[in-house]
């Protein structure tokens, strides 16, 4: 094989504190997740660390970044300031490839090994493809469902995985690192800029000034925080709804709820049209809003949805209740000759349009809802954190947060809560019944005596 004689990059070494997260994946791990500072060399790590994954195994390596669109700006084309070469070209020289495919940003070595940049805003573009090894890089910021689609092929082959981040509030990324520091076989390492010395004392404060500049005394530091310092604790920069799901999981309303069955289970869709539809169940009981599970996907048609729903009920054993849909689903369609909501109704659902308001209507009704909800643990991977990491667009030129919300993966299950919120008030209220009275009194003890009034009987 071409691999034992294939040559090695032999110019670049781990830093100090990098040697863990690499000697472990080189030793043969299979499972880290590293959250460490802004620039402390993340993605390097990784790039090298692939380099040489290439040539001990033949198959397929992937970097999955946040987004599709990220891939060339923040890796592909990016240059290593200290030495103005390209990024991939100092990890993969000329000499370990046979061939380089700009358009798929794909390398071929020439044992026929390939590394590969994706997006885990479309994680299931690769179907049918398989990997050894994926690194996702800005893990926090990732669609959490990536790694559900993946796991089972690196559990087919035996693949590793490598998960680094900085963080981004207390969403998957914290979960998974608090997982990985008590599971056996798990790497989990948390480095602030401090530990790791990468940065002098002057670089960091020059980063606080410029933070503080950008966002304010109080938004600015929040963000050195969660970038230098990694706390988790810091909210998301413009996020849309921060005190609302801070105020979710400080009153503890992540947890196992138990639905009235007697009741219908409704569901709020965001139908996508290239990309992901989101599908959220739901249920109203009193003056709470019980969300009961969450499901998306995309590259699949109507029927794949309708199964998925029919499956929940056949599950879970939950009455049928209302399918809520965007307004323009009357208009746009799904397949040739017929609208959504025709669509829907061919295949045994159940449509109504959720009424037509503003984006920003529908978030304030949002922030209002949300004060009403408790939620299941099953949407604490996905719906929890993409309603915590739904954030406004930042404009460089004003350098100020704009009213319009930054287009990705967490815009899907945002938008699904934000019709869910315009639509349940359209629902009947229906209060908890009265337990009944059997017929039977218990007598109060006699040092308590108790009148109640039954039926107009005086008891």
């Amino acid at each position: 094989m071409a691999t034992a004689k294939m040559r090695l990059p032999n110019n670049w070494q781990p830093r100090e504190y990098q040697k863990n997260l690499y000697h472990y994946l080189s030793g043969g791990g299979k499972r880290a997740i590293a959250i460490w500072h802004r620039r402390a060399g993340k993605d390097d790590v990784m790039l090298h660390r692939a380099a040489c994954a290439a040539t001990t195994r033949v198959g397929n390596l992937w970097h999955c970044m946040p987004s599709y669109e990220q891939c060339r700006k923040a890796l592909w084309n990016a240059i290593n300031p200290h030495t103005g070469i390209r990024r991939i070209d100092e990890a993969f020289p000329q000499f370990m490839r046979e061939s380089t495919n700009e358009g798929q940003m794909l390398i071929r070595f020439h044992n026929q090994s390939t590394w590969q940049l994706i997006g885990s805003d479309n994680y299931n573009a690769q179907m049918g493809a398989s990997a050894v090894g994926i690194c996702y890089s800005e893990w926090a910021l990732a669609h959490p469902a990536a790694w559900a689609y993946h796991r089972p092929i690196l559990e087919e082959n035996n693949g590793w995985a490598a998960f680094i981040t900085t963080p981004r509030g207390r969403n998957h990324a914290k979960t998974m690192y608090d997982m990985a520091l008590k599971t056996p076989g798990w790497f989990a390492e948390k480095l602030t800029a401090f530990e790791t010395k990468a940065l002098s004392a002057e670089q960091l404060e020059a980063s606080l000034k410029e933070y503080i500049a950008l966002f304010g005394r109080d938004v600015g530091t929040s963000q050195f925080q969660s970038e230098y310092m990694v706390d988790f604790n810091s909210s998301v920069l413009g996020s849309f709804f921060a005190l609302e799901m801070l105020d979710v999981r400080k009153e503890q309303r992540i947890t196992d709820i138990v639905p009235d069955y007697a009741l219908p289970v409704h569901r709020a869709w965001d139908i996508g049209v290239r990309d992901d539809t989101a599908v959220i169940w739901f249920q109203m009981v009193g003056g709470q809003c019980f969300i009961l599970d969450v499901y998306g996907a995309s590259n699949v048609g109507l029927e794949h949805y309708a199964e998925v729903v029919e499956g929940r009920r056949k599950q879970h054993g939950w009455i049928d209740g209302t399918d809520f849909v965007p307004h323009d689903a009357k208009v746009k369609e799904w397949g040739i000759g017929r609208t959504r909501v025709e669509s829907m109704q061919r295949h045994g659902l159940n449509p109504m349009l959720v009424r037509d308001a503003s984006k920003l209507d529908g978030i304030e009704a949002a922030r209002r809802t949300l004060a009403l909800c408790v939620f299941h643990p099953r949407c604490e991977e996905v719906l929890i954190t993409a309603l915590e990491l739904y954030h406004r667009k930042w404009d460089d030129e004003l350098r100020a947060f704009g009213k319009d919300a930054e287009h990705d993966w967490t815009s899907h299950y945002a938008d699904a809560f934000r019709y869910l919120s315009l639509a349940w008030k359209s629902l009947p209220v229906i209060q908890p019944p009265e337990p009944k009275h059997t017929g039977w009194v218990i007598p109060p003890l006699p040092d308590e005596p108790i009148v109640r009034r039954y039926g107009g009987m005086r008891l």
